[in-house]
């Protein structure tokens, strides 16, 4: 299976006025790829298309909410009126609720549903007849390191993660079955420093926060750039998520027992917001077109996803973090 370069392909970046989303658009621009752009917020994306065209780029815009499938196939089908074809759907949008899973509303699960799962859904079936008429080009699903080991107040976005990675992988044999070269990839980022901490609803009384540590938004946009060139199954950003997922196949229960012992209050800081403050969940929060978020300062950089993008050095990697787990599990036992 073979990708084109980025300065031959045509993109559709959804999710794309903030946070990942829109360093993925202007790096995308900046490589010389054709966009287009989709996001709920007409006004955010102005401002991105201006950011897009300042660095010379080509690019189109279209509104969209993703918890509605006939939006999401206009993204589709206005690249193609646009440009001719789809080479690359790069999808990423997503809604948050904190709070403990008996304090969530049946509606509230259910849009984070519609809107992190089933927008992801739609988008694959938007994106999937045009990539199979052209026989070739990549399909990039944004998902978490919560598709692998769900967090606690978080059960509805957990969920809808975990979700993705279910229809991923049954698509993925089913396209290999038919003999069809179309590269299917999940990117499961750690804790990333963007506003969706600032964006989510909370019923936790003050204002939430990914457990430390956190990562550079623009090393999960240079991931999504390396796999829309190199065909890939599962890509992790930063060195946290790969830790958790080794810790994970060793043993569950010890994530339990290390996210009781830090995954409630890592998450809550010292700031108060309550439910009815402004938040995503159903409305774009306006004028937010940042891509970093607020926790700059407990940001680290990622030494595995540099080996991960080498594909000589990746057992090595691998073997250093399945070394990390085990010294994880070693200090575990040694403090109980």
């Amino acid at each position: 299976m073979q990708l084109k370069p980025i300065n031959q392909q045509v993109v559709a970046v959804v999710g794309a006025s903030s946070g990942i989303g829109r360093e993925t658009a202007l790096q995308f621009a900046k490589k010389g790829a054709k966009l287009v752009v989709s996001a709920r917020s007409e006004s955010k994306l102005a401002s991105l298309m201006d950011e897009i065209r300042s660095l010379g780029g080509e690019a189109t815009a279209v509104v969209a909410d993703v918890s509605e499938f006939e939006q999401v196939k206009a993204i589709a089908d206005r690249t193609v009126e646009v440009y001719g074809r789809l080479d690359t759907w790069v999808h990423l949008p997503a809604v948050g609720i904190f709070a403990t899973f008996d304090n969530t509303t049946p509606e509230e699960f259910k849009r984070v549903i519609d809107v992190s799962l089933m927008g992801q859904v739609y988008g694959a079936m938007a994106a999937l007849p045009h990539l199979k008429r052209e026989r070739q080009g990549a399909l990039i699903h944004i998902s978490s390191m919560e598709g692998l080991r769900s967090l606690p107040y978080q059960s509805a976005y957990s969920a809808a993660k975990h979700g993705i990675e279910g229809f991923l992988e049954a698509m993925r044999v089913e396209l290999q079955h038919e003999g069809i070269p179309i590269s299917v990839t999940s990117v499961k980022p750690a804790v990333i420093n963007t506003p969706f901490w600032n964006n989510g609803l909370t019923k936790l009384g003050v204002k939430p926060s990914g457990i430390p540590p956190y990562y550079d938004p623009r090393l999960v946009a240079d991931a999504i750039l390396y796999v829309a060139e190199h065909p890939t199954r599962d890509f992790l950003v930063g060195d946290a998520a790969r830790a958790l997922d080794a810790l994970q196949r060793l043993s569950p229960e010890l994530v339990d027992s290390l996210l009781l012992l830090v995954g409630f209050q890592a998450q809550r800081t010292n700031e108060p917001k309550s439910p009815s403050d402004r938040n995503n969940l159903y409305e774009p929060v306006p004028g937010d077109t940042r891509v970093d978020g607020d926790f700059s300062n407990l940001v680290i950089p990622s030494v595995s996803d540099w080996l991960a993008k080498n594909p000589a050095l990746q057992l090595g990697a691998i073997a250093s973090t399945v070394a990390l787990a085990l010294l994880a599990t070693q200090v575990f036992k040694n403090e109980e």
